[in-house]
């Protein structure tokens, strides 16, 4: 008999001598307001009228996420840097720092989610369970109804990012995947408009993410088998000992990265994001973009740097390539690109080549770093912030540029607004340079810092190879002001329009156009904040 099994009076065992688990319940306070603002949302599903709910989600939705920030900048300010829940969770500078950029482009996502731009509905479906077309459709299209579900979604979605990005336990990293997963695929799939292409693009999403957390998930195992431990601690420790002898590491390195690089999109991991950027909600696509590729490559390097080190040249090499074929997919294909949408997805398959040049330099304090130099982690921070600062309010102007019935998103619709809208002509052009990595512009020290970070890491050739194809990106960039400002609108019966957002859709678009501006001309204080949050517990 097990003597740590005791028969109660009521026949049933009970456990003895085992300790509660103990809960760092002050630095994973974020996590705890998530959960729980998300689990208020889905109540009032439940019990708020329909007529409420709108107000009432967008209310609890910004409170949550403002009360998770300041509870990050808590934890921060106190100079905390453990390993939490149960060994699950590291809370570490990378950790809490991509912390704080998800939930403030958490609280952009609410102003894109809510915008009723040019309209009396948002850009979410009335009735995504009704059969496109069907009279349903209609009747919910009629009575004015919106999906509020997606506020606990993105809530959802947010708690998973963050806990994916802090995971010190490949089990822990692999739950956090499907929880921020799941709900995007829910919310690709809520478009107003082409609804057959939202669908269309959700299961691709979701058919495609699945296969790609079946090999995550196999990678893991293979390490699993190695190391006998999920922490990455234990599997570094392993990978001293068996470095360059065991093909069952390498399997599970190839595995774990597959997975990692489809979220992040890179080639050849990336062909479903155009069609799924294209069909999806635009608020989601803007999202998307920003939030999923920076939770993947904070994960990717905590995987990579902490738990597979010592097999740095085995796997520097292989993103390498990676790197190049996402460079030159994005910036050649995009070159070809109509729609809007479909050029900021090529656009992001780029950006995630460029910033993978600083990931792949590996350049940290543990390589060699001296005080006050960017490292990898902080240029892939600083890179994130800046391309989603663009991001962000691109997206948002997407929405503003309609037809009669909607957005319109092919580039040749978008003739003259820099002509007849100055104002919005300015912001294009602040986020269009910023893309393209133009100096005075967040995106060029982006670029700068990454590019540095790959060159002290001994890829001189990998940066010259990026400096090469931004150039050949910064074409289709131009060609977007190039039809803003010099080209005029064709007449026709359905003329572009330019819809007013609202008082918060204006105040998102002036903070990130000053931001983006600001990073640009003054840019050490950002690269200072990151230099101290630049590294992972170990």
């Amino acid at each position: 008999m097990n003597p740590a099994l005791l028969i109660t009076a009521s026949g049933l065992p009970a456990l003895l001598n085992v300790a509660a688990p103990h809960i760092e319940w002050g630095p994973l306070t974020p996590v705890f307001v998530l959960m729980a603002g998300a689990c208020v949302a889905v109540l009032v599903e439940a019990f708020v009228p329909r007529s409420g709910r709108r107000p009432t989600q967008i209310v609890v939705t910004v409170a949550t996420l403002a009360v998770a920030i300041a509870s990050t900048l808590t934890t921060v300010s106190h100079g905390t840097r453990i390993v939490a829940g149960q060994g699950t969770l590291t809370l570490d500078g990378p950790a809490l720092a991509t912390w704080g950029i998800l939930l403030v482009t958490g609280l952009g996502a609410v102003v894109l989610f809510a915008e009723r731009v040019g309209t009396t509905q948002t850009a979410f479906v009335a009735s995504a369970s009704s059969v496109p077309g069907s009279p349903l459709e209609a009747k919910a299209e009629q009575d004015h109804r919106e999906h509020t579900e997606v506020y606990p979604l993105l809530m959802f979605a947010v708690l998973g990012m963050m806990c994916f990005c802090a995971a010190n336990d490949l089990i822990m990293m692999f739950v956090a995947l499907e929880i921020f997963s799941l709900p995007l695929y829910l919310l690709c799939g809520m478009s107003r408009r082409r609804r057959l292409l939202s669908q269309e693009a959700a299961l691709k999403y979701f058919l495609l993410g699945s296969l790609s957390s079946a090999l995550f998930l196999y990678g893991i195992v293979l390490l699993y088998g190695c190391a006998g431990s999920f922490k990455l601690g234990d599997v570094a420790a392993v990978g001293v000992t068996q470095v360059g002898s065991s093909k069952l590491i390498v399997a599970g390195m190839i595995l774990v990265a597959v997975g990692l690089l489809f979220k992040i999109g890179a080639v050849p991991f990336a062909f479903w994001t155009p069609d799924v950027y294209t069909g999806a909600p635009t608020p989601v696509s803007g999202w998307m973009a920003v939030a999923t590729k920076l939770v993947a490559l904070v994960g990717l390097m905590r995987v990579m740097y902490v738990g597979l080190g010592a097999m740095r040249w085995d796997w520097q090499i292989v993103l390498a390539v990676v790197a190049v074929a996402s460079m030159g997919i994005g910036a050649i294909v995009g070159l070809a690109q109509t729609d809007m949408k479909r050029l900021l997805a090529y656009s992001a398959i780029a950006h995630a080549g460029f910033v993978l040049v600083g990931v792949v330099g590996a350049w940290t304090t543990q390589t060699g770093m001296v005080e006050g130099q960017t490292g990898s982690v902080s240029s892939v921070l600083v890179y994130m912030t800046a391309y989603g600062l663009a991001s962000i309010g691109f997206w948002l102007l997407i929405l503003m540029v309609r037809r009669a019935g909607g957005e319109s998103t092919e580039i040749a619709s978008w003739a003259g607004i820099g002509r007849s809208h100055p104002w919005i002509g300015v912001l294009v052009v602040i986020f269009v340079l910023s893309f393209a990595g133009i100096p005075l512009t967040a995106g060029f020290t982006g670029k700068l810092v990454v590019f540095l970070a790959g060159w002290r890491g001994g890829y001189a050739w990998l940066v010259l190879i990026g400096v090469l194809f931004s150039l050949v990106a910064a074409a289709f960039y131009l060609r977007v002001i190039v039809v803003v400002f010099f080209r005029s609108p064709k007449e026709d019966d359905d003329p572009v329009e330019v819809a007013e957002p609202s008082i918060a859709g204006w105040i998102t678009l002036i903070v990130c156009a000053v931001f983006t501006v600001v990073m640009g001309v003054v840019p050490q204080p950002v690269i200072d904040l990151f230099n101290q949050a630049s590294t992972f517990l170990r």
